[in-house]
């Protein structure tokens, strides 16, 4: 077993709380993503978990063992970090083999995990070459690299795909993605990028503050947001927040707002009081149109569209508040023309307006 359970773990920089009071229990070969805004702890986090940083209270266990006063080099984690942080004068088996040489690891052996390890990252022709003749690809991969060698229990990622272009990116998330389901070695992975959060992590962490918000999987995450900050910074584009008084027509619960009169499935919403104002919460790709007049439509003024070959994002006005819309990239929409969309009713989600916490 390898896993990692963090238990009422606090980090305080003097009077500032970055990390207050998190609990997070990683399962033994699973990959977790802790995602959030910048500032938000997840960085702070994985440096407790590696001993680069001493938590302020709490307990950490690695592969059931607490952690908490014992060193970084004993610990049996490989970190990557964002910069890469490579030896310019080494060549590539160099830096792999480097800390292996530290530990005093046979020659042969060395030279075995170096080659496996290259031969499964695809740069064993590369393996004689300086750090300044690599791309950002080649170097983030003997970055990795240089971890897989150490065979460690627990692989902890820094926002290492974030000096990379967009299309090596995507690449690397799936070089990354095909790499744990052969290594099975569990792994930590910061990120601010939510788009990576959901397609790496079996199960992802969404912080803000110094806390966890909430802690599933990324489809369950996505589905049944715990709180409208999960709502709205997991999905792409986000989720769009309007205000709307809650209505009773005919055993039925109506939300009323600004351009809008979405009336909810029998049953669905019935211990809402009447007249109570909440937030709802609609998700780009759940508004279809046009539609004609009538109930589960929302009416706005078109802003800008943004063609994107499969899709077309519209952003619009809805009775002052805006809104954007994942449409037919085939249908004809004009700027600061009025539209009339059809919700998905049954993806709708309501918040509370004053704890932002999940009514529905």
């Amino acid at each position: 077993m390898a896993g990692v359970t963090l238990t009422n773990v606090t980090k305080k920089f003097g009077d500032f709380v970055a990390v207050d009071d998190i609990d997070l229990n990683v399962g033994d070969a699973t990959f977790t993503v802790l995602v959030g805004p910048s500032g938000c702890g997840k960085t702070t986090t994985l440096r407790m978990i590696a001993g680069l940083e001493e938590t302020t209270q709490g307990e950490i266990q690695i592969a059931e063992r607490v952690v908490n006063r014992v060193p970084p080099k004993d610990r049996d984690i490989a970190m990557v970090f964002q910069n890469y942080a490579l030896y310019p004068h080494m060549d590539v088996y160099n830096n792999m083999a480097f800390g292996l040489k530290l530990r005093k690891i046979p020659k042969a052996e060395i030279r075995r995990r170096v080659h496996e390890a290259a031969a499964l990252l695809g740069i064993e022709d590369k393996l004689k070459s300086k750090p300044r003749a690599l791309s950002g690809g080649q170097r983030q991969r003997v970055a990795v690299g240089r971890a897989i060698v150490r065979d460690p229990k627990v692989f902890l990622f820094d926002e290492p795909l974030s000096n990379l272009d967009a299309k090596l990116r995507v690449q690397m998330r799936t070089e990354l993605e095909q790499l744990h389901h052969k290594l099975k070695t569990t792994t930590i992975y910061v990120t601010h990028d939510q788009v990576e959060a959901m397609t790496l992590g079996d199960k992802i962490a969404v912080m803000k503050d110094g806390v966890i918000h909430q802690y599933a999987s990324p489809q369950e995450t996505y589905d049944h947001p715990e709180n409208q900050f999960v709502g709205g910074f997991i999905g792409s584009p986000a989720m769009n927040f309007l205000n709307a008084c809650v209505g009773i027509k005919d055993g039925r619960v109506v939300l009323i707002g600004k351009g809008f009169r979405l009336v909810l499935p029998q049953g669905k919403g019935q211990d809402l009081p009447s007249e109570v104002e909440v937030i709802v919460g609609i998700r780009p790709e759940d508004l279809e149109g046009p539609a004609p007049d009538g109930e589960n439509t929302i009416e706005m003024r078109v802003q800008v569209t943004e063609p994107l070959g499969n899709e077309l994002l519209v952003y619009a006005d809805c009775g002052g508040e805006r809104v954007v819309a994942n449409l037919d990239p085939h249908r004809r929409v004009e700027v600061d023309s009025t539209i009339r969309l059809k919700v998905n009713i049954d993806t709708v989600h309501l918040f509370d307006r004053e704890s932002d916490q999940t009514l529905l």
